[in-house]
């Protein structure tokens, strides 16, 4: 009695199990990450919020660019803290990971600095520099004067009055 069951179940499992293919099937291609897309919370998505905010500013729409601006800002920000928290997580564990994390970190800083520089920029074209001082003090202090966005930054301080002594990467002008 126990033969015909052992049979059936062994029949079943057949019915159940596909059989291998004669022909190779090809590895299907990997499902697209959510994040990954242009709307998902990446730097991609920054970089698309500070062109929108740039074509709003060159058609003389200073809210809507500010707006754009203020939310690349504050994407960067968020980015560049989980990228942090990440990178010091996997300290000592693993050093591909950490790396990977600092470099997506410092994308995330440069993207910051850069929409600090437009929305300064935005600041200035309303007749409101003071507004624009903390974002232009920050972009100096984050990526240095040895960095274009730095530059930039104290050249727009400069140019406003908040800063005197223009910088010229470092050189002194003799006598000075």
């Amino acid at each position: 009695m126990r033969r015909p069951v052992l049979a059936l179940s062994l029949a079943l499992m057949a019915a159940l199990v596909p059989l291998a293919p004669s022909t190779p099937v090809r590895a299907q291609a990997e499902p697209k990450k959510v994040l990954e897309t242009s709307n998902g919370f990446n730097i991609s998505s920054v970089r698309a919020l500070l062109a929108k905010g740039d074509a709003a500013a060159a058609a003389g729409n200073l809210t809507e660019a500010r707006k754009f601006y203020d939310d690349a800002r504050e994407s960067a920000r968020r980015l560049l803290a989980f990228y942090r928290d990440l990178s010091g997580s996997f300290r000592g564990l693993d050093a591909r990971i950490p790396r990977e994390m600092d470099q997506n970190g410092f994308e995330s800083l440069e993207v910051l600095a850069q929409a600090n520089l437009r929305l300064a920029a935005v600041f200035r074209r309303l007749n409101q520099p003071e507004v624009a001082v903390p974002l232009l003090v920050e972009v100096v202090k984050t990526m240095t004067p040895a960095r274009e966005e730095g530059r930039k930054a104290y050249q727009s301080l400069v140019e406003i009055g908040f800063a005197t002594i223009p910088y010229n990467g470092g050189l002194a002008e003799p006598g000075k």
